[in-house]
């Protein structure tokens, strides 16, 4: 994002980012409780917003790793200490902050039916594979067969504890995706509901569609 402050903490609409994103689970009566894994240094300013916002689910405020791999293991490590193995975990980028009940709701439907869930939208776009740094390509992959995968990702604590601990075991690191930590591990990825609106917010262009679909709502006459 190049800005002074980490994005997550960057406000709109007089909100930090983070903000948004905990509302959408703090809304939701499937989430009990929830956990933030965050810079060390910024853990107290968490904490005051929260206050703030009354987000009265924050249970946990996490310190977090080098990787996005190690922030989520730091995160699970701490879930551990007081939670039973087979409660349900729901992974999700603090960075999503337009993720919708219906897709929280459809991501522990799909949990239920299969033991797992990543939300995830069909490609919808023609799909070219290059071999020289995007600079040209002679293959093209069938959009059918491609998925873009989101968070939330829900599993059991004892599953994701399962993962890794086996990627310590395999030197799998720096995963950032729970999803993609499983395939590597032979496990099906179950797909539940995504949303084109469900973006992640990564630069600046991305913080201007943010900020144009909360003003935005969809046409009644639309099926």
């Amino acid at each position: 994002m190049g800005q002074d402050i980490p994005k997550q903490f960057i406000h709109v609409e007089n909100k930090p980012l983070i903000i948004h994103t905990m509302e959408a689970f703090q809304n939701h009566p499937g989430i009990d409780a929830i956990m933030v894994v965050t810079l060390p240094e910024w853990r107290a300013v968490l904490k005051a917003y929260a206050a703030q916002f009354n987000i009265t689910k924050l249970k946990w405020v996490v310190p977090g790793g080098v990787t996005g791999q190690e922030s989520i293991c730091n995160g699970l490590k701490a879930l551990a200490e007081d939670l039973s193995p087979e409660d349900i975990v729901m992974i999700h980028d603090g960075n999503r902050c337009l993720v919708s009940s219906e897709i929280i709701s459809n991501s522990l439907a799909t949990f239920y039916s299969h033991g797992s869930a990543v939300a995830a939208i069909p490609c919808v776009e023609a799909v070219f594979r290059s071999s020289d740094d995007g600079f040209s390509s002679t293959v093209s992959i069938p959009r059918e067969q491609l998925f873009r995968t989101q968070t939330p990702h829900t599993y059991t604590l004892r599953k994701l504890l399962w993962a890794h601990e086996e990627a310590k075991k395999r030197g799998i690191a720096n995963t950032a995706a729970s999803c993609t930590l499983m395939q590597m591990l032979g496990e099906t990825v179950y797909f539940s509901k995504g949303s084109e609106t469900n973006i992640k917010i990564t630069t600046t262009d991305d913080m201007l569609i943010f900020e144009a679909l909360l003003h935005t709502q969809k046409e009644s006459w639309l099926k």
